[in-house]
């Protein structure tokens, strides 16, 4: 049995980066998110403060995303691709899931600043699936995370966000993945991720600046083109 947390402390996967080294920051998200066995969390929060507009955020979350493929190419024989990019108001609580897309992946999800109070929990099923000797695969096809008794099995293993400040731009990154624990072929190790909404309300907006980003042979294309890229920064539209 590994000796790390079932769950973190702040510490451990809050990043509050006084200046924007790229590289370096790159380096912090890869470690903590792109976790290959349970040493990570397999998630981190960038707190980039409050001196930033949504455009310029979107823009840091795709040059991140370019960072992040860079090192993973010095690692691997595989580069990082896009799946998806989009905008939307989520007012809406959800339970502990993956969302679909390739088995290995990651969510990186930009948290604009708003006076909607919501509380967002990270789950390592895929340690839970270990402990259960399966693979997350197995797991996910035995188990609904949603029913009472999955989330009650689930809380050693949950760690909960501190409260996201109203006046601050975040950025979530989220291992996606649904990938068998293998010391001869590692595979990124996902998790869960689910939001409470404590307070909705129909009169501001709780945007989230969502990405699906995978791991994909080198040289393969994003799936959005340059235009539908730039429309993702650039955009005012939220849906």
């Amino acid at each position: 049995m590994s000796s790390h947390p079932l769950n973190w402390p702040e510490e451990s996967f809050c990043l509050r980066p006084s200046t924007l080294d790229l590289t370096a920051l790159a380096q912090e998200v890869y470690r903590l998110t792109c976790r290959t066995d349970f040493s990570a969390p397999g998630f981190c929060l960038v707190n980039l403060g409050a001196a930033l507009d949504s455009r310029a955020q979107r823009q840091l979350m795709v040059d991140l995303k370019q960072a992040l493929a860079a090192l993973h190419e010095t690692r691997t024989a595989s580069t990082l691709v896009y799946q998806s990019a989009g905008r939307f108001d989520q007012q809406k609580s959800t339970g502990f899931h993956r969302d679909g897309g390739p088995a290995e992946s990651l969510l990186m999800l930009g948290y604009e600043p708003t006076g909607v109070k919501a509380e967002v929990s990270l789950a390592d099923f895929s340690r839970f699936a270990r402990d259960l000797g399966l693979t997350p695969e197995a797991y996910l096809s035995q188990h609904s995370p949603l029913s009472p008794p999955s989330r009650e099995q689930l809380q050693p293993y949950t760690t909960h966000l501190p409260s996201f400040a109203k006046t601050d731009f975040q950025i979530l990154c989220v291992n996606n993945s649904c990938l068998p624990l293998s010391s001869d072929q590692p595979g990124w190790q996902g998790v869960f991720h689910s939001a409470l909404i404590l307070t909705p309300d129909a009169t501001q907006q709780r945007v989230i600046n969502s990405t699906q980003i995978a791991t994909a042979p080198k040289g393969t294309p994003d799936a959005l083109t340059e235009d539908e890229l730039q429309t993702f920064i650039t955009t005012t539209q939220v849906l």
